[in-house]
């Protein structure tokens, strides 16, 4: 289908050995046995066309040469479009002899019903074809007109992401958002329906076609316990140890984390052995790996930011923008912290932030301080 491999051990900590002294400390973070970089790339933004699908592939390809071997898209990301430049990226620098594909993590999603490639005039007609005639779903497995994660479904997607990114095999799969299905299904039905997309994740890993998978959210886990879209971490590792067993393949989580929406470390929203504790700590205790996107909110928080601020964040970076992505990956138990760039300046820009190393745990606790 495309490159063969995945990311390892061996070949991720031969990437970080690479850039050895134009790295400072903590840059590079061990998960899992594997190294990777404190930043990573995202692919969200943008129109679906050919303009930005190059400005893409320039970008990853550039954040793969600066230090960065974590890569984020999604199927729906610009209407599969996003995926399929980060794979042209990825086998282009592999054909050149830049990286190898054991040195990279790509991470991608499924869950929310997408075009190929552009906005199809009649959409309706279009899902009809392509999902419902060929049964690889039911109308009352779909939420919203726009979210399914039912075993067919998730199947289907993976096959599709395979293609566009032009891997045998992803390093992670994430269900998309599914707290989503809570707007319309009683939470029993929703675990009911998560279980059987974790069954066919853990079938995914023994195939070959990930190595393992996790939920990318945006309000579940930020929410407090009491809502009807909060999202349980300890629930939801119980529920992948029931579908496969105490070896399960169930070890990321990616949410929102940045200056405006810190809730993953200063709100103890979540229940692990009976103890509140925050989310992070959690999925610390947990053994899961946490990605934090949005971590300039789409360029909200790294602009503007106020004078002490700055100051706290680390005198010597230069931009907003650094700044505040110093936050996201300074917090406690973020593993990579995601942001969106599809400008080779804009790559250039952050990963000067790779020679400054991140927060101390206590000074980063001291954003949080109440004296």
């Amino acid at each position: 289908m495309g490159l063969t491999g995945y990311a390892t051990p061996e070949g991720t900590a031969g990437y970080a050995e690479r850039f050895g002294g134009r790295t400072a400390g903590g840059h590079f973070r061990e998960w899992g046995g594997k190294w990777l970089s404190s930043l990573g790339i995202g692919t969200y933004l943008g129109e679906p066309d050919a303009a930005t699908d190059e400005l893409y592939t320039r970008a990853v390809a550039r954040a793969l040469e600066l230090g960065v071997n974590v890569i984020d898209t999604a199927i729906n990301y610009r209407f599969q479009r996003s995926e399929r430049s980060v794979g042209a990226a990825l086998k282009a620098q592999v054909a050149a002899g830049k990286v190898s594909r054991d040195e990279v993590v790509v991470a991608t999603k499924g869950g929310f019903l997408t075009p190929d490639g552009a906005f199809p005039p009649d959409p309706n007609a279009y899902f009809r074809r392509e999902y419902l005639e060929k049964g690889v779903l039911k109308p009352e497995e779909v939420v919203g007109g726009m979210h399914c994660m039912s075993p067919g479904y998730l199947a289907d997607q993976l096959e599709r992401s395979r293609r566009n990114l032009e891997l045998d095999t992803i390093d992670i799969y994430f269900v998309h958002n599914p707290e989503t299905q809570l707007q319309a299904v009683p939470r029993v039905e929703f675990l009911r329906r998560l279980g059987l997309a974790f069954g066919k994740l853990e079938s995914a890993v023994k195939v070959g076609h990930i190595r393992c998978y996790g939920v990318a959210t945006w309000d579940g886990f930020r929410r407090p316990s009491r809502a009807g879209d909060y999202l349980s971490l300890e629930e939801l590792v119980r529920l992948a140890e029931e579908v496969g067993g105490k070896e399960h393949h169930f070890k990321v989580v990616q949410l929102p984390f940045n200056l405006a929406m810190p809730e993953a470390y200063a709100f103890a929203n979540q229940k692990v052995g009976g103890e509140e504790v925050s989310f992070l700590e959690a999925a610390r205790r947990l053994g899961i790996a946490v990605l934090a996107s949005a971590s300039m909110l789409q360029g909200q928080v790294g602009r503007d930011l106020p004078g002490e601020l700055r100051s706290a964040l680390n005198g010597e970076l230069q931009t907003d923008a650094q700044r505040a992505l110093q936050f996201a990956r300074s917090a406690p138990g973020v593993d990579v912290a995601l942001v969106g760039m599809k400008r080779v300046e804009h790559v250039e820009e952050n990963l000067k932030l790779r020679e400054v190393p991140p927060l101390p745990a206590e000074r980063f606790a001291s954003f949080f301080s109440k004296e």
